[in-house]
């Protein structure tokens, strides 16, 4: 704009005054579309692998059960998106948000609450001891005191038996071993068989258990290890053949109620546990309080040590011990007969 002295204004370049903010015509930012989109589309995609994991295929490098192992943890990706969302002061990427938020507590929501229910009739206790335990005699303090009946142990080294052997003998007078499992109990265990888990040795059998209110048939298992590798994925094909023929075993059972104990290196979400797990409850799911995490010890990230129950047998309690000489911690419940 040309001036009465001649000279030229300065202007915004657009020829138009930039309006104040809050002056009548002022775009609001929380308001304006282009604000905030690539948070919303992540919030939508992170809303999709909630509610489509089982979609997620495993062809390629078992993308769907690893995605499953450690879907508990998608949680944190919300307040990341809210923080964005406000950054941006975006409206649509903050409504985005409450998608995958809504997602996350209805599949999880429940874990957080307390679901204990009071005392049981008998105690259980599954732990993956560690063929590499750096304090057994710890591990065998926290066994005794733990209150527990029943109790499995994985990953038993041959040299180790005696050891457990001799140290869980005062507390638990019934003991049987099969390979590199064991099972211990102050109630007797009879008709003790090898399960065929199709690795080659022995990593499972079941035994009959006869506490005061029945007999219970205990299963005691540890499938085949997975591995996250570079060029391979998550491989799990052994531990999903194995879970199969365990979960046909367990089907097989004609005890009506029936315990499985162990190291089955997978959650509760994993769908190539679902041989096991679609007969199965889990204590932690019906009576625990928060995710129950296990693996590994020192900043457990995941529940793939389980105790699982069918045939009327309910749950009243579901804890994670302290961490011990093992990479696993020991977890434990309560039943009623």
């Amino acid at each position: 704009m040309v001036q009465a002295d001649g000279t030229v204004a300065a202007t915004d370049g657009a020829g138009e005054p930039e309006e104040a903010p809050g002056a009548p015509g002022a775009r609001n930012p929380w308001l304006d579309p282009r604000r905030g989109w690539v948070t919303a589309g992540l919030a939508v995609l992170l809303a999709l692998l909630l509610a489509l994991h089982a979609e997620v295929p495993n062809a390629l490098g078992n993308l769907g059960s690893l995605l499953e192992t450690f879907l508990p943890w998608l949680g944190l990706a919300v307040p990341l998106l809210v923080a964005a969302g406000l950054w941006r002061r975006s409206a649509t990427a903050l409504a985005a948000v409450l998608l995958p938020t809504i997602l996350w507590f209805n599949l999880f929501g429940g874990l957080l609450t307390d679901k204990s229910s009071g005392t049981g009739d008998f105690g259980v206790l599954t732990h993956n001891v560690a063929a590499a335990n750096s304090d057994t005699a710890g591990t065998l303090k926290m066994i005794n005191g733990s209150g527990a009946a029943i109790v499995a142990l994985e990953e038993l080294a041959p040299s180790a038996v005696k050891t457990y052997s001799t140290g869980l003998a005062a507390r638990y007078p019934y003991h049987a071993v099969e390979g590199t499992v064991g099972l211990w109990s102050t109630y007797p265990i009879t008709e003790v068989h090898v399960v065929d888990i199709r690795i080659g040795w022995t990593r499972a059998f079941r035994a009959r258990v006869t506490t005061p209110a029945g007999p219970l048939a205990v299963y005691v298992a540890h499938l085949p290890s997975v591995r996250l590798e570079s060029g391979s994925g998550f491989t799990a094909g052994r531990r999903d053949v194995s879970a199969q023929a365990l979960g046909d075993a367990v089907e097989a059972e004609p005890l009506k109620k029936v315990l499985l104990m162990g190291d089955l290196n997978g959650t509760m979400n994993d769908r190539s546990l679902a041989p096991i797990t679609s007969q199965m409850r889990s204590a932690q799911g019906a009576a625990g309080d928060g995710f129950g995490f296990s693996w590994p010890a020192a900043f457990p990230m995941a529940r793939i040590d389980q105790i699982l129950s069918k045939g009327g047998l309910r749950p009243t309690d579901s804890r994670v011990l302290p961490a011990d000489g093992s990479d696993h911690r020991a977890v434990a419940a309560d039943y009623r007969y």
